[in-house]
């Protein structure tokens, strides 16, 4: 979808503009490379990330006079083959009948508009799928499931207010195993302020599901919103902490991203980066692509999507 690597471009935007600060025709002496490495930093990529970059400069490049192009070329490069490791498009697994996801995350990142999103998706694909409204404290987040059920016509379990978490999860992990379903997406609740009580919940709800499915969940995938920069950071540290998660999902990458916070967190963490998610329509989610992300994160050269694909051992595919 060609509009989908535009609209993954101007969400980048913010970071690729701070980057552009330092994208001039210069020499690369120390003071040129401590500036650039002061503004990877601030553009939420993390020192490690940011000295891997430098030392690759100074190693090639140091004492030289590089143009904007080719300070941006090295850049998404490099950055390129931080997330090509992690860029892990999220494949339910066809012997679990379900595929059980736990969908896990603070509120206010976009939980339950992804879960619509990976419904609608995946139906799409010719997979069943089943929902469970798991997040029964938010009544809005119950409603705004059911929306998306109905959007994408599949069935929604959701109770009362405040209803039994891990019952509904027990209820629709039954219902799907006796339907057949490939897929069942279950919402929690988010109330990082209350850590102990949502430790305790999302050990609730994994110990009741176990009951019927030992294996159970399969996937938990932990969706963040890119606009919160090194706040991200804490909350992937936090719910390894409470759940054994297994793949990240990022989302509002549309306008005010902070977009360098991926970097760094495939640097730190590792995980897989499944999805990323560029706006409110069920098609702006997206598998992750390492190197349209390091593309859009740079900006600049028209050129550079050529070059980069022709630099050997990096992934040539998009999500466009």
């Amino acid at each position: 979808m060609a509009g989908f690597f535009s609209r993954l471009k101007q969400g980048l935007s913010r970071s690729s503009s701070r980057l552009g600060s330092v994208f001039t025709h210069r020499k690369l002496d120390e003071t040129a490379l401590e500036e650039l490495e002061d503004e990877l930093i601030a553009a939420d990529l993390g020192p490690a990330v940011a000295e891997r970059v430098i030392e690759s400069f100074r190693s090639t490049r140091f004492g030289k006079d590089v143009t904007s192009d080719e300070i941006r070329e090295t850049l998404a490069i490099e950055i390129a083959r931080v997330l090509e490791p992690v860029a892990v498009p999220f494949e339910p697994d066809p012997t679990k009948k379900p595929h059980v996801v736990l969908v896990v995350g603070v509120n206010g990142v976009g939980k339950t508009t992804t879960i619509g999103k990976m419904a609608r998706l995946y139906t799409e694909e010719g997979k069943s799928v089943m929902l469970v409204a798991g997040d029964t404290f938010r009544a809005a987040a119950v409603e705004q499931l059911e929306v998306w059920g109905k959007r994408a016509n599949v069935p929604v379990i959701a109770g009362k207010h405040g209803a039994d978490a891990a019952g509904l999860a027990y209820d629709g992990l039954k219902r799907a195993t006796e339907a057949g379903t490939d897929l069942l997406l279950i919402d929690t609740a988010g109330r990082l302020h209350n850590k102990g009580a949502l430790m305790e919940e999302l050990a609730k709800v994994i110990r009741v599901m176990r009951k019927f499915d030992e294996t159970a969940p399969h996937s938990v995938l932990l969706v963040l919103d890119a606009t919160t920069g090194q706040n991200a950071v804490e909350q992937v540290r936090v719910f390894r902490e409470l759940v054994n998660v297994t793949g990240l999902i990022v989302t509002k990458l549309d306008g005010s991203a902070r977009g360098g916070i991926v970097v760094a967190l495939a640097e730190q963490f590792k995980l897989p980066v499944h999805m990323v998610g560029v706006g409110e329509q069920a098609e702006d989610l997206r598998p992750f692509s390492a190197q349209d992300y390091a593309r859009g994160l740079v900006g600049g050269a028209n050129d550079l999507a050529s070059r980069l694909m022709e630099t050997p051992g990096e992934d040539t595919s998009t999500a466009e």
